[in-house]
């Protein structure tokens, strides 16, 4: 194994990865339950599977570098998965819920996408080509879960704002008339 900075820094970022997927593992399960909608219920649980096999794949990278699997308290990560619990904390409705935790988990894809494409570069440079490759697997995955709920967003947001529109008449208190003042 080569020794230099660069090298350090790609240990640094794959631990910082490993502590990520971790945290998803425990949290997705929650965002699923919290989910109204069967497509994002279904697609967050698919995307669990996908993040199961992501720390299996790191795991792989640990070993061909001969390190300890070890997590690195991922800042980031902790943050995004914080603003995502008191997402569902809030007393959305169903389609606003999901619309509101489709943002979050973009959010969460895109840190990762980012993440993954520095890592996986640093492999190139570093001839790491096996880890190369199993990092572009994982970059490809969490590019195809980001469109997924960018596919889904579309419809739920407007869902959400239908379920959200109410007309004047509903809103207004009974027994007064629109426009009416108290």
């Amino acid at each position: 194994m080569q020794h230099n900075a660069l090298m350090e820094l790609y240990v640094d970022e794959l631990k910082d990865l490993y502590d990520a997927e971790n945290r998803l593992v425990k949290a997705l399960p929650k965002v699923a339950k919290a989910a109204s909608s069967e497509k994002l219920r279904s697609a967050v649980e698919e995307h669990l599977e996908q993040t199961r096999g992501h720390v299996d794949r790191l795991k792989e990278i640990f070993d061909n570098l001969g390190e300890k699997a070890a997590g690195k308290k991922c800042a980031g990560m902790m943050g995004i998965l914080k603003e995502g619990e008191e997402i569902m904390d809030e007393d959305f409705e169903d389609d606003v819920m999901d619309a509101a935790l489709i943002s979050a988990a973009k959010r969460v894809e895109h840190y990762e996408i980012a993440a993954y494409g520095c890592v996986r570069t640093w492999a190139d440079l570093l001839g790491e080509s096996e880890a190369s490759a199993l990092l572009d697997k994982t970059l490809e995955e969490e590019r195809e879960t980001d469109e997924k709920l960018t596919q889904l967003a579309e419809e739920i947001n407007v869902q959400a704002k239908e379920s959200g529109t109410k007309s004047e008449e509903e809103e207004a208190p009974r027994g007064k008339a629109r426009g009416a003042r108290a």
